[in-house]
């Protein structure tokens, strides 16, 4: 992102392509060409490796939202804060970006209720071939 890319954001809004607290724009122009090449292959999510090593985050689980987004959630979106942020999760191999922000509350909830190891291991799974594709990687 260019340096005062939140400042600019505002400029944006009318841009966005995501429903509820979500702010994503596919083709964002606060985006460098380096940081493009970094997203579209999300190594940008590879120093998250060093939050899970510290105990912060989790290998798979609900994607950590930014906190502008928290103050929008309501109830029901909050209940996805309870459980520690994963680098990858099931709307991640399921669409990324591409997936609507109800849906991928909804499928955050589902992986909580229905949480097992062979899960998150099926999920880490899928992830690869995920971001082989690039799709919804914005």
């Amino acid at each position: 992102m260019c340096l005062d890319a939140e400042r600019q954001r505002s400029a944006y809004l009318d841009l966005n392509e995501c429903a509820g607290p979500l702010f994503k724009i596919g083709h964002d122009p606060r985006v460098t060409p380096v940081g493009r090449v970094l997203r579209t292959w999300s190594i940008d999510e590879l120093p998250q490796l060093l939050n899970v090593v510290h105990g912060e985050m989790s290998l798979v689980g609900p994607r950590p939202p930014l906190p502008e987004e928290c103050e929008l959630y309501g109830p029901r979106e909050r209940l996805r804060l309870l459980v520690k942020p994963g680098i990858t999760c099931i709307w991640q191999v399921s669409g990324r970006s591409d997936v609507e922000f109800a849906e991928q509350v909804r499928m955050d909830l589902d992986y909580i209720a229905q949480w097992d190891l062979l899960l998150d291991i099926t999920l880490l799974v899928r992830t690869v071939p995920a971001v082989l594709a690039r799709r919804g990687a914005y």
